[in-house]
């Protein structure tokens, strides 16, 4: 098979049980990453979730080669020790095939989720940059020492070291300019989420600005995208579905559902979503996650379908 320059991934749906089938009918059909993010709590009331981590451990047992991204761990959650330990048991157990995903939340109920679990919400910035930091480390050196204003360990080493080497990629998501430095200092990789183009490509100018403030090469960084995307047999049947389940979140006096949804997510035929991936290609995009926007779980597995047999190969080569 032509190995294609931009990689894809397919965001698991919110069909938990069904995990390790769908992880293997991705990598069937040629996705090269399966993305899943997490939360404690979600909403109020609650919907179901549940943590990356363990859910992509049974998505890796049940596959050979596609990827598994954490889209994404909570950091401000755990304490560093523990998560660089549950990160490198994902990464041998799936034989190097783990990228992290974090991020500090910021989304719906952020308070409750953190209040929870008894970490103050206005720390979780902080938290995160310190938490990269002692988790590389733990990653690879031994007999690690570490006193931060919010964690610390003495004489840590962890084994195994991850199969990575020289450790599994950090992918930093998150809105606001915080997340982009904490992309460029400390990161291997961005995801952004919900980001129209032009907000796209100055959150990318932006971790390079950072990068370059703190002398970091960005040789192999991956340029990520968690994409909201619905596939259907005409345009307007497609932002039809988008405005309902993504544009109508975000409506205002100003702008109508159908807007919203026309400026965040790819819609319409697969000729159309080729456009319109290639266009963010085109902003320097390396590595876009296809997140299905479907009325339920059958038109989800479907749409991932269609995109094997139509979107994918136009990249190839």
């Amino acid at each position: 098979m032509v190995e294609r320059r931009i990689k894809f991934g397919a965001s698991v749906p919110d069909d938990f049980g069904a995990i390790a089938d769908y992880a293997r009918e991705a990598e069937s059909l040629g996705f090269d990453r399966l993305s899943l993010g997490e939360h404690i709590m979600d909403g109020s009331p609650p919907r179901p979730t549940v943590m990356s981590i363990p859910a992509l451990a049974a998505a890796g047992g049940a596959t050979r080669s596609i990827r598994l991204l954490t889209g994404i761990v909570l950091i401000p959650l755990y304490h560093p020790v523990m998560l660089a330990k549950l990160a490198t048991t994902l990464d041998v157990v799936s034989g190097g095939r783990l990228d992290l995903g974090i991020g500090v939340g910021g989304q719906r109920n952020t308070r409750g989720e953190f209040e929870a679990m008894g970490v103050p919400v206005d720390e979780r910035g902080r938290r995160a940059n310190e938490a990269i930091q002692l988790i590389k480390r733990l990653w690879t050196e031994e007999d690690v020492s570490f006193e931060g204003r919010f964690y610390s360990c003495q004489n840590v080493t962890l084994r195994p070291s991850p199969t990575q080497t020289p450790h599994p990629p950090v992918w930093v998501a998150g809105r606001e300019d915080a997340a982009m430095r904490r992309a460029g200092r400390y990161g291997d990789g961005w995801y952004p989420y919900l980001f129209t183009q032009r907000r796209l490509k100055a959150s990318m100018d932006k971790v390079r600005e950072e990068a370059t403030a703190a002398g970091k090469d960005l040789s192999g960084f991956r340029w990520g995208l968690l994409q909201p995307t619905c596939i259907a047999d005409t345009r307007e049947a497609a932002l039809k579905i988008a405005a309902a389940n993504v544009g109508e979140r975000y409506v205002t006096a100003e702008r109508s559902a159908e807007d919203i949804a026309q400026a965040l997510c790819i819609t319409g035929t697969a000729e159309d979503c080729i456009r319109q991936i290639k266009e963010r290609v085109e902003l320097g995009v390396t590595d876009i996650t296809l997140q299905w926007i479907a009325p339920d779980l059958r038109a989800a597995r479907e749409q991932m379908r269609i995109a094997s047999r139509s979107i994918l190969p136009y990249f190839e080569g």
